[in-house]
């Protein structure tokens, strides 16, 4: 299947040298890069490493380009390697790396400033699992005021089952019932165990079940402004031990901040980030719930649409050369509360509200039409995403608009 960084790399590679691809594992990085690379090194497997370590530059020396070194955070020393054949030689595509962690996770210097271009990958979203992902994505489509809704729209226990199905491709594509139950907790069994081990704390940081506790007390506050304390207290775990389980979950991009937005036309805004899981399946599995159960739970099931939706703007916002940031917006008296925000060049801005309403009225879109009326002309639209079949206004630049209209072109 062809990924939204597919479009971006087709022409980022007719110009740039090297290019480092991360994401939670098994999300398709390297199967998505090594359909371009004429030579594959797994460097995760002792046998392909050894050369490696022992000298990188010998070992990329014999290899047909471009090379994809995969794992790249397992031999650190390839980094210095390839910067030295990319300053050496500054030809269009020859290097892909690919990792499972963030770059800085590691290093504390990175090597490879203007080298190497960042190309996140999350989870697959929903244009990608139909292919459609060669188009405009949903935040040029509100710009033109070319919205439109598909022609299959789910009703409301349809999106949960899109968002308990989650993004990754294995799961996504292949699975499902039991068997589908049974990867996501396998998943998340390998994460705790693992990737534990990549602390260099105290033997009670490097206990799983305490990063269990935490992590499942993160996936009951995603989509939440919730403070830190208030999930490492939930989890029984000191703040010390809490702050090292989140850098290492983050750095695994298996959780993520949407940070506060700010401007000086807007006063009294909170600086608290919200925190998400990154895939609404991984959310499910770790609190243990289904479909029922989250239909069932109406916090829950307005927090796994808002995780749900964000994965798949997220994707979007992170590309290389994107021109939106995502926010959100919250005022600290929580009189107004916007979801998401996008911003664009010129500090202007998309408003985003996601609603698990088949039938939303002008009264639910106040939080944005209060947006509209602060920022002027700097506000381009807003947009409120339901779980109902239709598309109509709410008000001056603002839609009301099916969550299937982000995949729908």
């Amino acid at each position: 299947r062809r990924r939204l960084v597919d479009p971006i790399l087709d022409e980022l590679v007719s110009q740039l040298s090297g290019f480092l691809v991360t994401g939670a594992r098994a999300t398709g990085k390297t199967t998505t890069m090594a359909q371009r690379a004429a030579s594959t090194v797994r460097l995760d497997l002792d046998s392909e490493a050894r050369a490696f370590q022992a000298d990188p530059a010998a070992a990329l020396a014999g290899l047909k380009e471009p090379v994809l070194l995969d794992e790249w955070q397992n031999v650190p020393q390839v980094l210095a390697a390839v910067r030295r054949k990319i300053d050496a030689e500054p030809t269009p595509n020859r290097f892909y790396l690919t990792g499972s962690v963030q770059a800085e996770v590691e290093e504390r210097v990175w090597p490879a400033t203007g080298r190497l271009i960042r190309v996140p990958m999350y989870p697959m979203v929903e244009r990608e699992q139909i292919g459609n992902v060669d188009g405009p994505g949903f935040f040029e489509n509100v710009r033109e005021e070319v919205l439109s809704v598909p022609a299959e729209t789910p009703d409301l226990r349809g999106y949960v089952g899109m968002a308990l199905r989650g993004g990754f491709p294995r799961v996504a594509l292949e699975l499902h019932g039991r068997a589908r139950t049974a990867w996501l907790e396998s998943y998340i069994d390998d994460l705790l165990s693992h990737d534990l081990e990549r602390l260099k704390d105290s033997p009670r940081s490097r206990d799983p079940q305490r990063l269990r506790s935490y992590l499942e007390a993160y996936a009951l506050n995603s989509a939440r402004t919730a403070d830190h304390k208030t999930i490492y207290e939930a989890a029984e775990i000191s703040k010390a031990t809490a702050t090292t389980y989140e850098a290492l979950l983050h750095d695994l991009l298996v959780i993520g901040r949407v940070p506060a937005w700010s401007s000086n036309r807007l006063k009294r805004l909170r600086r608290q980030p919200k925190r998400y899981v990154v895939d609404a399946a991984l959310l499910a599995s770790l609190l243990r719930v289904d479909e029922d159960g989250v239909m069932a739970d109406g916090d829950l099931l307005g927090r796994v649409l808002d995780t749900f939706v964000t994965s798949q703007l997220r994707a979007e916002a992170s590309l290389p050369g994107s021109r939106e940031r995502l926010f959100h917006l919250r005022t600290e008296s929580g009189r107004h509360e916007v979801d998401l925000l996008a911003e664009l060049g010129g500090r202007r801005v998309i408003g985003v509200e996601i609603k698990a309403d088949a039938a939303p009225r002008a009264s639910d879109a106040r939080h944005l039409a209060w947006l509209r009326d602060e920022l002027g002309d700097r506000f381009v639209a807003g947009v409120l995403l339901h779980t109902g079949p239709r598309m109509f206004r709410l008000g001056e630049r603002i839609t009301a608009a099916p969550i299937s209209t982000i995949w729908g072109g």
